[in-house]
């Protein structure tokens, strides 16, 4: 039976016995209430921990929970509480322009510098003693303290850890130590990427921001990228916001789902699904959980395959490998032996679990505590199960789903003319019978000795500002680590060499 034996009464805002304390309470002066009875009175959560983990295990889709945070104390967590929790602390701040372009801005190309929030909000107001925020004008630029461990920032303040309460989201025990900072300036943002592992819990805490959101059935829309390199992100080439149609036409086709948080709101984030995240009001602090799920086994696996395929070819000596391909977040380029030994403990690792020809359980049992690996991790329907029919999720004012854009006329795009001799069809004539012609079968596929440096310079010569570009070596391995290509050699590493499939 798919459909839970006793669903999870939704409607319930305060307990019979609350309602009863809250009117003896207003029959009676102040002063002779007791502080236990008006304890009582505060509304219940409209979901229970157990009932909000059900939701999560079968969320297809993006969505927003309302009225789950109150009383929590990070909703306190605002940019000028958080100067005098980390006094003169420096923290890194990540800087870029505020002008209109349609390519996306990278972290790579950014600039950083060190800074006390202190120093933030008085560069945001326009005040002096900014420190090195003195070089970067306010409206010209926006500053984002993003990806800021809270075990890190508050090392010496364990008792800040306790402010986030994910324990109310089902996750045991899960709080501040498990989540990630962010504080930002209007403008502040983060290109469109998706999160090769888990799902996301994103709460806003001040100002708000606006989320732009791509099912993972648009991965090919949104042009994939592994460059700028970094481990569990997958960029897009794409500037979301104001796209070059011309060199992207897919992504007239990518469905936009978009929202605007604001604080005391949650959203989640399901796993796989792009987003490009910008803030919208002069200043915005967010804290987010990534919550791991069971397939991030394999997921791992891929990511190894990955990085030792990257940095193999962007370590090579080349004229066009001259770019800062490593992300800031990234600590250094690892050796191919170190990448190999990651690569073999990935598979080990996946063997170990045992994942091979796992199935999620056709019963959600939604009575019984969500489902665990043994590391505690989470086995989420949204790993590409489809939810049945019969699972009715509780949409209303408490949760509510990111709907998809509505269409908008699509823009033509003039069709590039293609030169007659770019490709390898124009410089094959096919013989009577149909089949290819003297070099028909060399063509495409010649003897790569033939072609010397002079030839290829001789190339790149004539293709100076017409026709079809050289391939680079960060085409190729757009081509080579694209998620549909690692995913399949993950699953033919798996099935030589982890002693089972996916």
């Amino acid at each position: 039976m798919l459909k839970p034996k006793t669903e999870p009464k939704w409607s319930s805002y305060m307990s019979e016995s609350a309602e009863c304390k809250l009117r003896a309470a207003l029959c009676h002066p102040v002063s002779s209430v007791d502080p236990q009875a008006m304890a009582a009175v505060t509304p219940i959560k409209p979901f229970s921990p157990e009932e909000t983990r059900w939701i999560l295990e079968h969320l297809q889709h993006p969505s927003v929970f309302l009225n789950m945070t109150q009383g929590w104390p990070v909703l306190h967590w605002t940019a000028q509480h958080l100067s005098g929790c980390l006094q003169d602390r420096l923290i890194r701040f990540r800087l870029g322009r505020k002008e209109a372009t349609n390519a996306p801005l990278f972290e790579t190309q950014c600039s950083y510098i060190e800074a006390t929030v202190t120093q933030f909000l008085r560069w945001t107001q326009h005040q002096t003693d900014v420190g090195s925020f003195s070089e970067y004008p306010c409206s010209e630029y926006w500053a984002y303290a993003d990806y800021k461990y809270i075990t890190t920032l508050f090392h010496d303040q364990p008792s800040m850890f306790e402010d986030v309460k994910w324990s109310e989201f089902g996750f045991e025990g899960r709080n501040g130590k498990e989540s990630t900072l962010w504080i930002g300036s209007e403008g502040a943002n983060t290109p469109c990427h998706l999160d090769t592992y888990g799902c996301n819990l994103v709460l806003q805490v001040q100002g708000r921001k606006r989320w732009h959101l791509f099912p993972p059935e648009d991965t090919a829309k949104l042009y994939p990228t592994r460059i700028p390199y970094e481990e569990s992100s997958v960029f897009s080439q794409v500037h979301v916001l104001h796209p070059d149609l011309r060199k992207f036409p897919q992504f007239q086709g990518a469905r936009a789902h978009t929202v605007t948080l604001e604080p005391g709101q949650v959203l989640y984030v399901p796993r796989h699904w792009w987003h490009y995240v910008e803030s919208i009001d002069p200043i915005t602090v967010s804290v987010n959980s990534w919550i791991e799920l069971e397939v991030d086994d394999a997921a791992r696996v891929s990511e190894a395959v990955t990085r030792t395929v990257v940095c193999a070819m962007k370590s090579a000596l080349s004229d066009d490998n001259a770019d800062t391909w490593l992300n800031p977040t990234e600590e250094e380029k690892l050796s191919h032996e170190e990448n190999m030994q990651y690569l073999n403990l990935a598979v080990s690792a996946q063997r170990k679990r045992g994942l091979f020809h796992r199935k999620p359980s056709p019963d959600p049992r939604a009575t019984q505590p969500a489902k665990r690996d043994s590391c505690g991790r989470l086995k989420l329907r949204g790993d590409g199960v489809k939810v049945p029919a019969s699972v009715r999720l509780p949409f209303g004012q408490h949760l509510i789903p990111v709907k998809c854009q509505e269409d908008e006329p699509e823009e033509t795009v003039p069709e590039e003319t293609v030169p007659e001799d770019s490709s390898c069809d124009a410089a094959v004539s096919p013989g009577e019978d149909g089949s290819a012609g003297a070099k028909g079968k060399h063509t495409c596929g010649a003897d790569l000795t033939q072609f010397s440096s002079c030839n290829l310079a001789t190339e790149r010569g004539n293709n100076q500002g017409s026709g079809p570009s050289l391939i680079t070596t960060n085409d190729l391995l757009d081509c080579l680590v694209h998620p549909d290509i690692i995913s399949r050699v993950t699953e033919l590493l798996l099935e030589r060499h982890g002693g089972g499939h996916l």
